[in-house]
């Protein structure tokens, strides 16, 4: 709608800044549309964040071209950035305080078998770690394999402490959901936890022909994609999040799990999501940029998954 100015307070309007009438109507029709896209797009993202409440801008912009051309918006990377910074959307990463990892005991430890390994297919190498949910009943864990060459969750267990139990019902569930088996090589690869050298897993693996590879020096860059995933199911789906129990959390990651096999692009998977991804095979395209001016630390601190 035009704004009107009464009398000839427009064409002095105009005349104080230089500007014709057509010019003035088309600089307020612009504005208009503008604000509107705005709505729109804002509107798209609440869309997509209500299921990943924590998805960064880049995955956002890749999203919403399509949606955005369906309403004729054309809007870049930056100008997103900026729109969510106005409106306080961007997202902030959290750390981990809670420690999972007991490698100070007697049972056996296997060497690392990822060492220069390319992979072209899933179901080579799973990785897999620990992390923890909070309850208003305290901590539950939650174990996760992760194929490598996809990034699917292929098993997962949320169990009220940290005995092994968890971890084994995980590895069963991507025991049962492997469809590559022998003379294919699986290679498994945790850090050197007590759960996973406990004699009952690598029993299970060992029987399953599954290849054990563990880290060496205890630095999270051996597991770096485990705990990669670990940290995109915790902050971005359900940062801050608090359940009120251990039933009620495992509802909820059950949820969670499946939005992101089916629905979160990666980079590293030329946007493809985990599903669309472990049906593939050959090497896939990465996405990965820098972009030097955001503040690692304050606001999005991008990871190249």
């Amino acid at each position: 709608m035009r704004q009107k100015l009464p009398g000839n307070s427009l064409v002095e309007f105009c005349a104080l800044f230089g500007v014709s009438r057509q010019a003035y109507y088309l600089a307020h029709h612009k504005a208009s549309q503008t604000s509107i896209a705005h709505m729109v797009v804002l509107t798209l993202v609440g869309e997509f964040r209500a299921t990943i409440p924590m998805l960064g801008t880049r995955k956002l912009l890749f999203l919403l071209i399509p949606e955005m051309k369906k309403h004729d918006i054309k809007m870049g990377r930056d100008l997103l950035y900026d729109l969510l910074r106005f409106h306080g959307l961007l997202i902030r990463r959290r750390k981990q305080t809670v420690k999972t990892t007991d490698s100070h005991h007697w049972l056996r430890k296997y060497p690392n078998l990822t060492t220069h390994l390319i992979l072209s297919a899933p179901e080579q190498l799973w990785v897999s770690d620990i992390t923890y949910i909070r309850t208003s009943e305290g901590f539950s864990y939650l174990s996760l394999i992760t194929d490598a060459y996809s990034r699917k969750i292929v098993g997962y267990a949320l169990h009220p402490s940290l005995e092994a139990i968890g971890c084994i019902a995980a590895l069963e569930m991507a025991i049962e959901s492997r469809k590559r088996k022998s003379p294919f090589i699986l290679i498994h690869h945790s850090d050197r936890g007590i759960q996973y050298c406990s004699q009952n897993y690598t029993a299970m693996l060992n029987d399953d022909r599954i290849a054990i590879s563990m880290t060496q020096s205890g630095s999270p860059y051996e597991n770096a994609l485990a705990e990669r995933v670990n940290g995109i199911i915790k902050n971005e789906f359900f940062p801050k999040k608090v359940y009120q129990n251990h039933k009620e959390a495992k509802k909820g990651i059950a949820i969670t799990v499946r939005h992101y096999n089916e629905k979160r692009p990666h980079a590293s998977l030329d946007y493809f999501t985990p599903d669309q991804a472990h049906e593939m095979s050959g090497e896939i395209s990465k996405r990965w940029k820098h972009y030097p001016y955001r503040k690692k630390g304050k606001e999005e601190e991008h990871v190249n998954i």
